[in-house]
């Protein structure tokens, strides 16, 4: 029996889950392009099948928003949140904010738009902004579950990281009730959390097809004058990724923590290519531990630091939010962001950062959440869907610079934290 088991034929289809999602979604992209540019009105009928790939997203992000950072809150252990936990926190949500803010320069500077049809109807609708005042308010819900039905972004994340954090200082209390109380908390959410990034990688094996109706229609609609601004917005995010390592990273390490540049990038460089070839952060973890090691970080610091960087550090994926909102705004609206919805961008993108890094497509949830906060939701059959499917197109060429960006990031912020607290061997400088 065990013989006939082992010989049995794959399924015909087998390979289509072997092949590497990324190329898959990447082909769907250029086969949707051609359909599009080629047969026009013709290939309009698929356009329910990119509209089920939009509406499998948008029902699994509370969830994902919910457990995710529930369960990122409250890995981190009060024990840690010491001098080293709370430098490093710091440093990294300060660092994706000022990512953020690069994005949208450069969304701003670039000003990618590929000028989608139904711009004079997304306009109409586009909601007047609230004062600053009014968003900061906001973000504290008055009724948890009102927030969640009406998908108020930044309520239910800061909701789920009280939350989070509160289960965190359960888990570790004298009082073993209070204890057991904190783990099985901990243990349903992250059971959740499990079960939501099995349902995105199912989803995400449909991508290459969702991904094909929605660009097709996108190109039958408005021709090929969409195509250009993929290639401004690739220009933008990268732009963006090569500002932030200079202007923060190098200026973390050069001018704030007076430290030697050319020792650092000697080290730096070996994360950085891992990250950008394997596009991922966890998988370059080893790499970036044993640079940090090479630059007199003690393990103390960096067995900690690192590991939790690469959960809630992505300065990468914070930059190419930025530069994607400005793309599918000045796309649908034909403007860009003004200052209120610039603030609510990076108090998303930042926040939201905690909990979604590591899951399967987490730029891709991300962005949807970055675009419902200031009143672009991704809905089926409209503009906004168009864009962001153009976007999710080319996200394996974006992904590659990110991941570099965020690996590097966890790296710099780490030797910084223990040069400020004098805990860094100097004689490998």
């Amino acid at each position: 029996m065990a013989k006939e088991n082992g010989s049995r034929k794959k399924s015909w289809y087998s390979w289509y889950f072997e092949f590497n999602l990324l190329y898959r979604i990447l082909i769907g992209l250029l086969v949707g392009i051609v359909l599009g540019l080629t047969l026009r009105e013709k290939i309009l009928w698929v356009a329910p099948f990119g509209d089920l790939f939009v509406r499998l997203l948008k029902m699994i992000m509370m969830p994902i928003i919910l457990s995710t950072l529930i369960v990122g809150a409250s890995s981190v252990s009060p024990a840690n949140l010491g001098k080293v936990g709370l430098r490093i926190i710091i440093l990294y949500l300060f660092t994706s904010a000022l990512a953020v803010a690069i994005g949208l320069g450069m969304g701003a500077v670039f000003r990618p738009s590929a000028e989608l049809a139904g711009f004079a109807e997304a306009a109409g609708r586009e909601a007047a902004s609230p004062s600053l005042a009014q968003t900061i308010l906001a973000i504290i819900p008055t009724s948890v579950a009102q927030g969640i039905v009406n998908e108020t972004i930044l309520a239910v994340i800061f909701f789920a990281l009280i939350f989070g954090i509160g289960i965190s200082f359960l888990r570790v209390s004298p009082d073993e009730r209070l204890k057991h109380a904190g783990g099985v908390l901990y243990t349903f959410f992250d059971g959740i959390a499990e079960v939501m990034m099995l349902i995105v990688k199912g989803i995400m094996q449909y991508a290459p097809f969702g991904v094909l109706a929605l660009v097709a229609v996108v190109l039958a609609s408005n021709g090929p004058k969409v195509i250009g601004a993929l290639g401004v917005v690739t220009a933008a995010c990268f732009a963006g990724y090569a500002l932030h390592i200079v202007l923060v990273y190098f200026g973390l390490v050069k001018f704030y923590g007076r430290l030697n540049l050319g020792r650092y990038l000697m080290e730096a460089k070996d994360p950085f290519i891992t990250g950008f070839v394997t596009r991922s952060s966890n998988g370059t973890l080893p790499v970036t531990m044993e640079a940090a090691d090479r630059l007199g970080v003690p393990k103390t610091i960096y067995s900690f630091s690192l590991p939790l960087g690469a959960t809630i550090n992505m300065d990468g994926t914070a930059i190419y939010q930025g530069v994607c909102a400005t793309f599918i705004a000045l796309s649908v609206w034909g403007h860009g962001f003004n200052l209120t919805q610039m603030g609510i961008i990076i108090i998303t993108a930042t926040l939201a950062s905690i909990g979604t890094a590591g899951i399967p497509g987490a730029g891709a949830i991300m962005l949807l959440l970055v675009l419902d906060s200031v009143g672009l939701p991704v809905m089926s059959g409209s503009a906004v869907a168009g864009a962001y499917a153009l976007i999710l197109g080319i996200d394996a060429l974006l992904d590659m610079g990110r991941t570099a960006l965020n690996v590097t990031g966890d790296l710099t912020c780490t030797t910084i934290v223990a040069k400020q607290m004098k805990q860094i061997d100097m004689s490998k400088w």
